[in-house]
């Protein structure tokens, strides 16, 4: 029996940023690795965390495509077979040179489910992978000037993701999960998580990556 595959398609949250400096997380600590520990093994588990990716909007002060729409198909087809993507996005819509908007950033998430859908890369055609919707946790207020002044109005608005995302979920038959309710952003900056706090999400992702994976 092949070995099932979950893409797990994010940003900084994904590829582990710390708050406390800037760095990395540990492996053990990024919620796609601790994911994969709670799913036991037997699921290969590949993490594509881009810092400062959109859901799918460009940012022309980046030296890297972060527009997420515009890169997906080409990593389904890298990665393929996939059998479940986890879509983990929306934080960065929020600054308001990107967006800077809830709405956007759902109508974003909606393309980005919508070209898992029509994904055509695996030999059988008629397979299509699985998709988990996860709103990331809010953003909260920091001393971090450039932070905030980077994210200015976001707060409320990110506010809006988990029931805005959960609707989309709903219309569009894939999984949710409400990373709010394991984890919390730092006042550190504003934007990142803990180590805990991003471990914690891959663990909580387990159960239902297990019932969409039948593994």
């Amino acid at each position: 029996m092949r070995m099932k595959t979950i893409l797990c398609y994010g940003d900084s949250l994904t590829w582990g940023s710390n708050p406390d400096g800037g760095g990395r997380h540990p492996f053990e600590f990024r919620w796609p690795n601790a994911l994969g520990a709670a799913l036991g093994g037997g699921v290969e588990i590949i993490t594509e965390g881009l810092r400062g990716r959109t859901t799918a909007f460009d940012d022309h002060l980046s030296e890297s495509d972060r527009n997420g729409a515009r890169l997906l198909p080409t990593l389904l087809y890298t990665h393929a077979p996939v059998d479940l993507v986890i879509l983990m996005l929306g934080a960065n819509d929020m600054k308001p040179a990107i967006c800077g908007s809830a709405v956007g950033a759902m109508q974003g998430m909606r393309r980005l489910v919508k070209i898992c859908r029509n994904d055509v890369a695996h030999d059988d055609i008629a397979v299509r992978p699985e998709v988990i919707i996860v709103a990331p946790p809010p953003l909260c207020e920091t001393a971090d000037a450039e932070f905030a002044a980077m994210f200015a109005g976001g707060v409320e608005q990110s506010r809006m993701l988990g029931s805005l995302y959960a609707d989309l979920a709903d219309e569009t038959g894939c999984g949710f999960f409400d990373a709010s309710t394991v984890a919390r952003t730092s006042p550190l900056d504003g934007v990142h998580i803990d180590a805990a706090g991003t471990q914690e999400i891959g663990r909580a992702l387990a159960p239902m990556a297990h019932l969409l994976l039948g593994v």
